[in-house]
């Protein structure tokens, strides 16, 4: 796939036919297949994809290619679409096509179309934007591609600026130099006019993108672009100028050398290629993010496949695969470690700059660092399913998305270059009617069509989300959608999940008390008994008594109770572990215990009561303790002004101690699963925006029906794909933090827009002379190019500084 051209069968054609044991090769330009005879003993069939794919095209196996008339979806890296108006020309080139059904274009140039293989090729569609003049790659191939289209961009444009500087000088010194007082050589107006002509065309040669784009935005995308302005503005100049220096070379009187409009074309294609370098060097960067996660996708693993291990493309690594990690390599693609022990520096998937160690049953992820030991792990997730893929593509979408507020935007935009031609038409009439000069009208134009920059208006809300998501995702913060990057810092409520959210989720021992035994022999006994019980907490029992050391003896005679306990004999002593009415069926006397029981309870513990020869000995209390920093986070966005919710299905008791200790005073008790959207609905309906903050199954709805729903990224991954933003690490500080960047990228969106709007509706009246009848101030369109060539720039750099963020909790 993206076979395009005669040149592409032929490049297929010899990079096959290189490779020894290719006898025959056939490659048919329309349904883009290539028939190859080869010896499967000297080259195999990864080593012809593999071939084909190093030369630049994308190939598919033949049960994956589809059958006559079903739909096909082709991903895309279309290079050069990054803003609305390059967008809007690709679209109206896509759109004419027969058998394209879906598009989905953005101006992170990515762009997603669903085709009828039985009517047009991939192909077809590659050549289609390449006529719009965009060059289109395969999504998957287009890192490297990118970067090199890039770089060359920025090259082209620093190479054509500083030659069209070079030409552009030496024009205004011939045209302004006896103005200010330079030597000038005295020659004839023919002369003069031949020397500019001569000065001003290379420059309008190196200028010829803009031509030609803006010629092909209006004649085949029916649709007009900032190309399109360029076109009129510096056309009419140089035109202009040419048709005088024809008259004057005819001989026709009463007319000069300062009558020519040379320098003004020649300075603002100078201006303007000053613009478009410093743009692309700047835009450049509002992707870096997500470039960088790319470039951490390794291009090989080692597989260890029938006794040695062996180097293979990561494309042909399979879920199972054994794959060998060591120190210092990339870990190719998610898995389970099956031996070995290292440390892994996974800061590019969860921005936390500590190592983590790796031991059996540990989970790797693909693209992190192993920093110092070799290990072996099974491949789970290979291709599109790993993490980092699921990530890129995330981001990707998010960059993609529109903002509500970006709305405002389109319809200017939609309207805007229309609407400056139409300006400058008039004010050109209304000069020449108001008794002004030809030339003085035509500055008026030329400026007018200059001055206006819809790029400034288009990339506003598009670089802010862009940069945004990617600092959030350096932070282990997925935003999944510009809706949600806007929406975040607006919500008046966050409800919070209680059980694997503000809490643990595992039981944890958090007190043991003791009677006539020391606490040493209290752990020991009820961790023997319950050290063979299935039981939820008797694990927790079990884990401490092991953490601390504490030896564990054989139980004897051991009985479940259901709904009370169990009894054991441990060291030949009887023992009974449980509630209340385990102790009260065996007359125990719990008296001594019940103001403990009492404290225990009130924090929302569970307390057991463990008897040794008809005599209490010990309570230990059991509880899901609250995360590291829930109560730091809840705070910070109490600071905010935020309403702090917790809902839980425990009872009142458990659940407010709980929120006690995490400083939330508003608890929702006793919620079933299926309850909780409908909690949320009823916050909504009184007018509060809610967000809603959890990791279950059973929160997945409320997530869903949330005005913005934040998914820890631990829990499962139903609630990860209904929530709008995703935190990888188990942190609810980071729920802060993406309040925090929501209200930073707002604030760039609001200036961008604000300077955009404000640029355009002061400059463009300027420019038509509204100041002259007052202050005899008329714009030189020279200085329209410099205005009009920064401030699509200052919009951008105004975004990028976003990337000097550092969170504050």
């Amino acid at each position: 796939m993206g076979m395009h051209c005669a040149s592409c069968v032929a490049t297929i054609e010899k990079t096959l036919m290189r490779l020894n044991g290719v006898t025959g090769v056939n490659v048919n330009f329309n349904s883009e297949k290539a028939f190859v005879e080869y010896d499967d003993s000297k080259v195999s069939l990864a080593q012809l994809h593999q071939a084909i794919r190093g030369a630049g095209y994308r190939t598919l196996k033949p049960d994956e290619i589809p059958a006559a008339g079903e739909k096909e979806v082709l991903y895309l890296k279309v290079i050069g679409m990054d803003n609305p108006h390059c967008l809007s020309t690709v679209n109206a080139a896509l759109k004419r096509l027969k058998g394209i059904q879906k598009l989905e274009l953005s101006i992170a140039q990515k762009a997603k179309i669903q085709y009828d293989s039985s009517v047009i090729t991939a192909g077809r569609i590659v050549a289609a934007i390449k006529q719009a003049g965009y060059v289109a790659v395969d999504e998957r191939d287009s890192t490297d591609l990118e970067k090199r289209a890039r770089a060359r961009e920025i090259t082209g444009y620093r190479g054509r600026f500083i030659l069209s500087l070079l030409f552009s000088l030496p024009l205004v010194y011939l045209t302004m130099g006896p103005q200010l007082g330079f030597p000038v050589p005295a020659i004839t107006a023919s002369h003069l006019a031949l020397a500019q002509f001569a000065l001003v065309t290379p420059a309008m040669v190196l200028g010829y993108q803009f031509f030609q784009k803006g010629v092909i935005a209006v004649l085949k995308a029916r649709t007009a672009t900032m190309d399109t302005l360029v076109t009129l503005g510096v056309g009419a100049a140089y035109l202009y100028s040419l048709y005088i220096s024809i008259a004057i070379w005819s001989g026709v009187g009463g007319l000069s050398a300062h009558n020519l409009y040379y320098e003004t074309a020649g300075f603002l294609i100078t201006f303007i290629l000053l613009g478009k370098l410093l743009e692309a060097t700047a835009k450049g960067k509002t992707s870096e993010a997500i470039r960088n996660l790319m470039g951490l996708r390794p291009k090989t693993a080692v597989v260890y496949r029938e006794g040695v291990e062996k180097e293979v493309a990561i494309e042909d690594v399979a879920v199972g695969d054994v794959i060998v990690v060591k120190p210092g390599q990339r870990i190719p693609v998610d898995g389970m470690v099956l031996d070995g022990y290292s440390s892994v520096d996974e800061s590019m998937v969860t921005g936390e700059s500590l190592p983590v160690e790796k031991t059996k049953g540990s989970a790797v992820v693909g693209g992190t660092i192993n920093k110092t030991g070799s290990f072996r792990f099974k491949a789970t997730k290979v291709g599109k399913d790993t993490v980092l893929a699921q990530i890129i593509r995330l981001i990707e979408e998010a960059q993609g998305s529109k903002a509500p507020i970006q709305e405002l935007a389109d319809i200017v935009s939609a309207y805007f270059v229309p609407a400056v031609v139409l300006i400058a038409g008039l004010a050109f009439l209304i000069w020449l009617i108001a008794g002004e000069s030809f030339i003085f009208a035509l500055t008026v134009f030329i400026s007018v069509l200059i001055i206006a920059c819809p790029c400034a208006l288009g990339l506003a809300t598009p670089t802010a989300i862009m940069v945004a998501t990617g600092i959030a995702a350096q932070h282990g913060i997925l935003i999944k959608n510009a809706n949600a990057l806007q929406s975040t810092h607006r919500l008046n409520a966050l409800v919070f999940d209680k059980t694997g959210t503000l809490t643990k989720g595992v039981p944890e021992l958090t007190d043991v008390v003791s009677y006539d035994k020391d606490e040493y022999d209290v752990l020991m006994l009820a961790a023997s008994a319950e050290k063979n019980s299935e039981h939820a907490l008797a694990g927790a029992i079990v884990n401490n008594a092991r953490a601390n050391n504490i030896r564990l003896n054989a139980a004897q005679h051991f009985q479940a109770i259901p709904g009370k306990g169990l009894s054991a004999q441990v060291e030949g002593e009887s023992v009974l572990l449980g509630n209340r009415a385990l102790m009260e069926e065996n007359a125990i006397d719990i008296s001594k215990a019940k103001s403990v029981l009492a404290q225990f309870e009130n924090q929302g513990k569970t307390a057991i009561l463990l008897a040794c020869g008809k005599k209490l000995i010990g309570v230990l209390a059991i509880a899901d303790t609250i995360k590291d920093h829930s109560r730091q986070a809840i705070a910070a966005l109490q600071r905010m002004g935020k309403e702090i919710i917790m809902i839980t299905g425990d009872n009142h008791t458990t659940a407010l101690a709980i929120a006690r200790q995490a400083g939330i005073e508003k608890v929702l008790a006793q919620v079933l699963p299926q309850r909780k959207a409908e909690e949320i609905k009823k916050l909504q309906a009184k007018g509060i925006k809610t967000g809603m903050v959890g990791d279950g199954v059973n929160d997945a709805p409320a997530l869903a029906q949330a005005d913005v729903g934040i998914a820890i990224g631990t829990g499962t991954d139903i609630a990860i794909e209904a929530g709008d933003i995703i935190l990888i690490k188990d942190d609810l500080r980071d729920v802060v933090v993406a309040f925090d960047i929501s209200r930073y990228a707002f604030r760039k969106i609001k200036q961008n827009l604000f300077w955009a709007f404000f640029y355009n509706l002061i400059g463009i009246p300027v420019a038509a002379g509204v100041l002259y009848p007052v202050t005899g101030f008329l714009l030189n369109p020279m200085v329209a190019g410099i205005a009009m060539a920064f401030s699509s720039v200052s919009v951008v750099s105004n975004s990028l500084m976003m990337k000097s963020y550092r969170k504050r909790i």
